[in-house]
């Protein structure tokens, strides 16, 4: 049961079992599951946490295809997750560029330090998984807190990500990435892989735009209106905050 870490934020989402919940649950216990489906998200801390979202990141990769590197590779990150019932559906980890290099400085050095050069403070979303079924909640909720995170109380200005050639449309249209570095081979995950980049005051106008009103703008193909309403960021803010005061553990 991934219960042990403090909540960041909660939420009720709409009734969607994944394959794998409902197989392992009769009927009538899913369907009443399904029902009452309330996510948490949650920063691990214990290895216990960070084991756990590891799986789900080699299960849904090896789903897609791709390898996994096994180990942290010594990088400065948190690590968020999304349960429900005691069970992660979702991940992210958010690599900070403060004193360490970022896992793109592999394959994209040369474009990450033109950006560094110009004093911008980059990180990096790394292993997003989401488990089969979920609610679009669940990636935004992640992306919504590592932004809280990264731009709001560490004041870093841009986030770049390497993805799969395929999901470049994805990044593009559903947050808004743009290219900032033509495709090369990833030796980490076996594919090539395109470089992107979003500044994160950019993101922020979106947000300040869409959270919250994925019920009064259902066509809005963007992820935004699925990211928490602003009246609740404050107390999201603040819980984050805490964690940090009380160092929290990549």
């Amino acid at each position: 049961m991934l219960v042990d870490e403090m909540p960041i934020a909660s939420f009720q989402g709409p009734p969607i079992l994944s394959p794998r919940t409902a197989d392992a649950a009769g009927s009538a216990q899913a369907a009443a599951r399904a029902e009452n489906q309330v996510f948490n998200i949650r920063v691990a801390l214990s290895a216990g946490c960070h084991a756990d979202s590891g799986a789900l990141v080699r299960r849904m990769y090896a789903w897609r295809g791709y390898a996994f590197e096994v180990g942290g590779g010594g990088f400065d990150r948190v690590t968020l997750f999304a349960e429900t019932g005691g069970e992660l559906v979702g991940t992210m980890s958010l690599c900070l560029d403060r004193g360490q290099l970022l896992p793109a400085d592999e394959n994209f050095s040369d474009r990450l330090d033109m950006l560094r050069a110009e004093g911008r403070r980059l990180c990096e979303p790394s292993r997003l998984a989401i488990d089969t079924g979920m609610s679009k909640r669940v990636f935004a909720a992640l992306i919504h807190i590592s932004y809280l995170y990264a731009g709001d109380l560490h004041g870093f200005t841009d986030y770049v990500i390497e993805v799969n050639p395929r999901h470049v449309a994805f990044y593009k249209g559903m947050l808004g990435f743009t290219d900032f570095g033509g495709e090369r081979p990833c030796s980490r995950v076996g594919a090539p892989a395109v470089l992107l980049r979003l500044p994160l005051d950019q993101m922020g106008a979106q947000i300040r735009k869409w959270s919250g009103s994925h019920e009064q703008h259902p066509g809005e193909r963007s992820f935004y209106p699925y990211f928490f309403p602003l009246w609740d960021v404050p107390s999201i803010s603040a819980r984050l905050a805490a964690l940090c005061q009380g160092g929290e553990r990549a």
